[in-house]
């Protein structure tokens, strides 16, 4: 049994804990709509780099969850304020779609493959030998290498497709060059969303589906997390791992309530073990 802090703030991911391949999880849209009416700070984070915050908008709004857009944060977002810190006004040769493409494009990154400072590797239903052979040549002359996420694969209708993790590790081992990946399990994308929302990590929850990125990520950032068990990691799984999320509940309708009961003024006594 331990005293800790009420929750202020909440992050949460979004594929596998409010969504499922289109279709809202029962619960999702109560659980944001609740976190909306009681006034709560919260951000959504998503390692695919593919949509910008506006189409992920649209598409939760689709599913019946209403989000506003400034209430998204993606890899690529995270990606281009972290270049744009790095090097303002610079250059890089992108793989991509357009949630990446217009993040670099907003912090004023030039999109090139004629010496650029970086080569940068997003989510894309589309990767082409081309384009991967093209990235390969301009690391070996020296770009750097970034990659929104670490990922290996994401899913779909069929099943697993390969994901950014896959394609930059057929890179780096063309080239011996290791990515910096900015999203999740990185800890700066979890304090770039908590420094967006003003939030304070004592007092901040993250909700997630994966023990490998989600769960590691709220931990190393000091966050308590909560693995719902609708999305990757199954049940049977968690325990393999070194480390353990705070909660586990079935899904993201155990939460609706939780987000009045965890908001109290005194310390509230949680038993970690449940």
């Amino acid at each position: 049994m331990e005293k800790l802090r009420p929750v202020r703030t909440w992050l949460s991911d979004m594929d596998g804990v409010l969504v499922q391949e289109e279709e809202a999880i029962p619960g999702a849209a109560e659980f944001v709509a609740r976190l909306r009416d009681r006034g709560r700070p919260f951000l959504l984070l998503t390692n695919n780099s593919i949509f910008t915050a506006r189409d992920l908008r649209a598409r939760l709004a689709r599913s019946g969850i209403e989000v506003p857009e400034e209430s998204i944060w993606t890899s690529a977002l995270a990606t281009a304020q972290f270049l744009d810190a790095q090097r303002p006004g610079g250059t890089a040769y992108v793989i991509g779609e357009a949630g990446l493409t217009t993040a670099m494009h907003s912090i004023g990154y030039v999109l090139t493959d004629r010496d650029p400072e970086y080569v940068v590797l997003g989510e894309t239903r589309t990767y082409s030998f081309e384009a991967i052979t093209t990235a390969i040549r301009l690391i070996e002359k020296g770009a750097r290498f970034i990659a929104t996420n670490p990922d290996q694969t994401g899913p779909s209708p069929q099943g697993s497709i390969p994901a950014t993790g896959s394609v930059a590790a057929l890179i780096t081992r063309a080239t011996g060059v290791e990515p910096y990946f900015v999203g999740k399990p990185n800890p700066l994308m979890m304090r770039s969303a908590l420094n967006r929302i003003d939030a304070h990590s004592e007092s901040t929850v993250m909700v997630g589906d994966r023990m490998d990125t989600d769960m590691v990520s709220g931990l190393e950032a000091g966050l308590r997390t909560i693995l719902v068990l609708t999305g990757s990691t199954r049940p049977d799984q968690v325990e393999r791992f070194p480390y353990r999320p705070t909660y586990i509940r079935e899904s993201v309708a155990d939460l609706v309530e939780l987000v009045d009961q965890w908001d109290s003024d005194e310390e509230a006594v949680v038993d970690l073990a449940e």
